[in-house]
């Protein structure tokens, strides 16, 4: 059975993070601009962020899922049959819908449409942020017609897939010319450099106690703004103005809860220097502008991937990677010292960093798609 609508349906499905769900709006944003009649659907358990499906015309889909979590649990047994019941609903949902493809970011919602796809015989293109392959692609992997990597060294075995490094597909806002004359409009004193601190989304604890532990002497020479996340903005704001009592130096300290995506990216192109965890999509965007960093991972028993992230942007020369275990007030402003203080340390990180991001990755994985989905 083969759609015969003359618009090509196209199914996303990945979720349960950002690192997931962005991505597949980087790629919507492509597709609505390449001027293919087609039709976007994102397949998942919840819609995630419904405003961004609903600007980018995307039809949600509701499919279960059950997650399979890695320490031994009952829940893992209960899961399983979510599985097979999102399976099923898939199954009677694509059969319906019946896409010219299924574009998938991983991530345990996206099992179910894999499994159903493939029962359907509808082609499968799947994409890896990280360094080591995601537990949901490994299954995917079998049954996709092409895998999209972003790390070269990643190794894709048991599969008959064509693979194709082309990075990771970046919303068009975080990647647009920035804010002009971005100092004098944010209030930014242009003759101090500027460190960008980022903890993802909800903050990270763990982060913010180092800057400002740190506070006291990062402000005698920087300026630095500060992504501490909803939760954490009143505390983080606080402890500022009780360890930094003199109004001229606090000034030089900017807490914010979250950045939009062209508030980010102006940000991005404010900053000399970015202190950040290690989510594939970050260390992507950090790497486009073209900005040396200090990576500081998610412990290994927490999150599987961001260390292996970390290290292998490590590898390119255009970070530093400090262990969250090992790190310390001290060491991390020893670290800010040595990458700003010595300009061939800093132009070598900015111009690694620079070869390592593609800028191009969503309309080069749309022609993909849109080629794969006219040949259905």
């Amino acid at each position: 059975m083969h759609n015969t609508s003359p618009q090509m349906r196209i199914m996303l499905v990945g979720g349960g993070t950002g690192g997931h769900f962005y991505p597949l709006i980087a790629l919507a944003e492509a597709l609505n601009a390449s001027g293919a009649p087609l039709k976007l659907y994102y397949a998942g358990p919840n819609t995630y962020d419904e405003p961004a499906l609903m600007k980018h015309n995307i039809q949600f889909v509701r499919v279960f899922s059950g997650k399979q979590r890695r320490y031994a649990s009952i829940l893992n047994v209960f899961d399983l049959f979510k599985v097979a019941l999102g399976a099923f609903t898939a199954l009677i949902k694509l059969f319906v819908i019946y896409p010219d493809i299924i574009v998938s970011k991983g991530g345990y919602t996206s099992v179910p449409v894999i499994l159903a796809g493939a029962f359907l015989r509808i082609p499968i293109l799947i994409h890896e942020s990280d360094s080591v392959m995601g537990k949901a692609n490994k299954i995917a992997m079998r049954f996709a017609k092409d895998v999209v990597i972003n790390y070269p060294e990643l190794e894709v075995r048991e599969t008959k897939a064509q693979v194709h490094r082309l990075g990771i597909p970046i919303r068009s806002a975080l990647i647009a010319p920035p804010t002009e004359n971005m100092h004098e409009a944010f209030g930014i004193d242009a003759t101090r450099p500027v460190i960008l601190v980022l903890g993802g989304s909800s903050g990270a604890e763990r982060i913010n106690e180092l800057i400002l532990d740190s506070l006291d002497e990062l402000l005698t020479r920087f300026t630095v703004i500060h992504q501490t996340g909803k939760a954490h903005l009143e505390l983080c704001t606080l402890s500022a103005d009780n360890l930094i009592p003199d109004a001229e130096r606090r000034q030089y300290y900017i807490p914010k809860p979250f950045f939009s995506d062209s508030a980010l990216n102006d940000m991005y192109s404010l900053a000399n220097l970015v202190i950040s965890r290690a989510g594939s999509t970050s260390i992507y965007e950090i790497a486009l502008h073209g900005k040396p960093s200090i990576i500081i991972p998610i412990p290994e028993g927490i999150s599987h991937d961001q260390r292996s992230n970390a290290y292998a942007y490590a590898r390119v020369g255009a970070t530093s990677v400090i262990e969250e275990s090992n790190i310390t007030d001290n060491l991390l402003l020893a670290e800010i010292e040595r990458i700003m203080q010595n300009t061939d340390i800093y132009s070598a990180m900015s111009t690694s960093a620079k070869t390592f991001g593609k800028t191009d990755t969503a309309e080069q994985m749309s022609a993909l798609i849109i080629q794969r989905a006219q040949e259905h």
